[in-house]
C-alpha cells in the first residue's frame, strides 16, 4: 500500500510536469469564472433555462468560444502533466487519456456552436428552434464525448485513490461523477431547471479533476 501510495516516476518532479499540473489546476477554475461572470451579465440568459454552452452565441459569442478554445487546450496539455506524475500507478494509464478525451471534447465544443434558443440572444424567440443546424448537432455529440470522458475520468480517479490509499479523494472522486451523471441525467430528461443542475455536474467534474492536478503538483518531489 505505501508503495503504491508513493509509486511516481523521478520526472514527477521536474519543472516541465509541475507546469503542465498547474494548466490542468487552473483550466476548470478559468472556465468556471468566465462563464459564470457571463451568466450574471449577459442580457437575457437564464441559467435556469440555457446552458453554458448557449453563452457561445450572439455578438459576445466569442468570449465563450475562446473560453471552450483555450481552456480545452489547457485541459489537453494538463493531462500530459497527469500521465507523467501519475505513470506506474493504478488508474496512471486512462485518468491522463480520459482528461485528454475532454480537453479536447471542448475544444470541438467551441468550434461548434449552440444554436440561438428560447430568448437567448435577447430577441430570440421562445423555445426551441425548428430544426437544429449542423453545428449545433455537433456541438452536442462534441459535448457528450466531453461528458463520458469527464465521468469516466472521475470514477478511475476514485480507483486510483482507493488503490493508493487515500480514502477521502477516493470518495469524493466517486461522488463527482454522480453528481455529473445525476446533473446531466435531470437535464436530459427535460426536468426542471436542468441546464443548472447540468453546470453543476459538468463544474463538479471539473473543477475536481483540476483539484486533483494541484495535489498531485504539491505532492511532487
Amino acid at each position: 500500500m505505501t508503495t503504491l501510495q508513493h509509486a511516481a516516476p523521478a520526472t514527477a518532479a521536474s519543472p516541465s510536469t509541475r507546469t503542465l499540473l498547474a494548466l490542468a489546476a487552473v483550466a476548470a477554475p478559468l472556465w468556471a469564472v468566465v462563464s459564470l461572470v457571463q451568466a450574471f451579465t449577459r442580457e437575457g440568459y437564464d441559467l435556469m433555462r440555457h446552458p453554458l454552452s448557449m453563452l457561445s452565441t450572439g455578438a459576445l459569442g466569442w468570449l465563450q468560444i475562446s473560453n471552450f478554445l483555450f481552456c480545452g487546450a489547457l485541459t489537453v496539455a494538463g493531462a500530459v502533466g497527469l500521465r507523467r506524475a501519475m505513470r506506474g500507478t493504478p488508474g496512471g494509464t486512462w485518468t491522463p487519456r480520459l482528461v485528454a478525451v475532454n480537453g479536447l471534447g471542448m475544444m470541438a465544443a467551441g468550434v461548434f456552436s449552440m444554436d440561438p434558443a428560447d430568448g437567448f440572444p435577447a430577441g430570440t424567440p421562445a423555445g426551441a428552434p425548428e430544426a437544429m443546424s449542423w453545428h449545433a448537432v455537433l456541438h452536442l455529440v462534441s459535448g457528450s464525448v466531453a461528458f463520458t470522458a469527464l465521468i469516466a475520468a472521475c470514477f478511475v480517479l476514485g480507483r486510483h485513490f482507493a488503490r493508493t490509499g487515500d480514502r477521502g479523494r477516493a470518495v469524493v472522486s466517486r461522488v463527482a461523477g454522480v453528481v455529473f451523471i445525476l446533473g446531466d441525467g435531470w437535464a436530459m430528461s427535460g426536468g426542471p431547471a436542468g441546464s443548472l443542475t447540468l453546470a453543476v455536474g459538468v463544474l463538479t467534474g471539473m473543477l475536481w479533476v483540476s483539484a486533483v492536478a494541484a495535489h498531485l503538483r504539491g505532492t511532487a518531489s
